[in-house]
């Protein structure tokens, strides 16, 4: 039977969840996630993927994929730090570093648990990381693991961050202080005061951490939202993902080469579980030729975003603030939030609800992420069912 109390505390959990709106079902894809998708047999338009760039079906990244799993096989058989470093690896870090514009990098398996791994290699208990409140759950959870003290600082507000920093660092009790924030927030699409934000870091000494998961391979012709700003040299950590943009999957780290020296032998997911498998690499390290040679794509994911963001709004919808292509439709209620996204997928297109925790309780919203590979037909056929759906429901007139 097992234990009662662990099947209690879940069936009241799961059962209050449900009735709540809160309740995430996850959806089987039938096929790979492109602009159209398969889910249940039926073809959907795909609002809903990370894949900005396409390229998690580009047929070069496969291919170079395969000729890495040819020469090195499936998995890298170790932790880096024993024998699981392979040359491939090696290729990609010195690929990420001459793209991110820095002296070196390190690859995680991870996005998350890149910075999981690599807060706590550099902040610890004697030390405060100044966080933006609205910083993704890896950056909450590696500041967490650090042990140091968190200041949480009202969202992109760079007086509350100086105020704050310049309390902290005027009360002697910490011997580090670093700030923390994402490089693109991925909710609402808006993006970090980075030029107010190295102000401050230079003002009070503050180590800088740029999360550029949805950033890297979208801001900056590609290169992400440092180089956007044209302060790649002011930076201290610019982590990315793999998974977005370049399609693949992994994070890292690009900075100084003491500081990637130093994660290297400190950072305990790096230390501690196996390497990247060689396809990943030989697939990433083909992205990365793929966004160093043309911007075409970068700049068709803008174009495209540009125009769902306009027929949108043109349609009533409220799309917030959004400063990139992540363009959400903010409906309100957690349950009218999760109708939307049902009745959506119904007529045809994919666009999953998002809802607390992972949000504010009553800002539920559908998230749409057009991607370069989405052509104007596809666009237009979901705008006219986000008018049909949005009509029926009363979220427009």
């Amino acid at each position: 039977m097992g234990s009662k109390a662990l099947q209690k505390f879940l069936n009241d959990n799961l059962n209050d969840l449900k009735s709540k709106g809160l309740y995430n079902e996850i959806n089987v894809l039938e096929s790979g996630n492109g602009p159209i998708i398969k889910v249940k047999g039926k073809e959907l338009i795909n609002l809903s993927s990370n894949n900005y760039l396409g390229l998690a079906n580009n047929a070069k990244m496969i291919e170079e994929s395969i000729k890495a799993t040819n020469k090195y096989g499936v998995g890298a058989g170790a932790v880096r730090t024993i024998n699981g470093t392979l040359k491939i690896h090696e290729e990609l870090e010195k690929r990420l570093a001459e793209f991110k514009h820095t002296e070196a990098s390190i690859a995680f398996q991870s996005g998350f648990n890149c910075n999981a791994g690599a807060i706590q290699a550099v902040m610890n208990k004697k030390d405060a990381i100044l966080s933006d409140e609205l910083n993704h759950a890896s950056i909450i959870d590696g500041c967490k693991l650090s042990g140091a003290k968190i200041i949480r600082y009202k969202h992109n507000d760079m007086q509350d961050l100086k105020v704050k920093a310049k309390e902290a660092r005027e009360s002697g009790l910490y011997e580090k202080l670093m700030v923390i924030s994402d490089g693109v927030f991925s909710m609402d699409g808006d993006v970090v005061n980075l030029p107010g934000l190295v102000e401050a870091a230079e003002e009070f000494d503050l180590i800088s951490y740029i999360d550029d998961a949805h950033g890297s391979g979208v801001m900056g012709k590609g290169v992400g939202t440092v180089k956007h700003f044209g302060l790649s040299h002011k930076v201290d950590f610019q982590m990315g993902t793999l998974s977005k943009a370049m399609g693949v999957v992994g994070g890292y780290v690009a900075g100084t080469q003491d500081l990637i020296d130093w994660l290297k032998v400190r950072a305990r997911p790096f230390l501690f579980s196996t390497s990247l498998t060689p396809a990943s690499c030989g697939a990433i390290i083909e992205a990365l030729n793929i966004m160093t040679n043309s911007t075409h794509l970068v700049d068709k994911v803008w174009e495209n975003g540009n125009y769902l963001k306009k027929g949108l709004k043109e349609l009533g919808f409220n799309i917030g603030h959004s400063e990139t292509p992540i363009t959400p439709c903010i409906i309100g209620e957690e349950k009218l939030a999760q109708q939307f996204s049902k009745r959506l997928m119904e007529e045809g297109v994919y666009a999953k609800a998002i809802v607390f925790p992972t949000v504010p309780m009553g800002t539920g919203r559908v998230r749409n992420m057009p991607t370069a590979a989405h052509t104007k037909e596809m666009l237009d056929k979901a705008l006219a069912i986000y008018e049909k759906v949005g009509k029926e429901l009363g979220v427009i007139k």
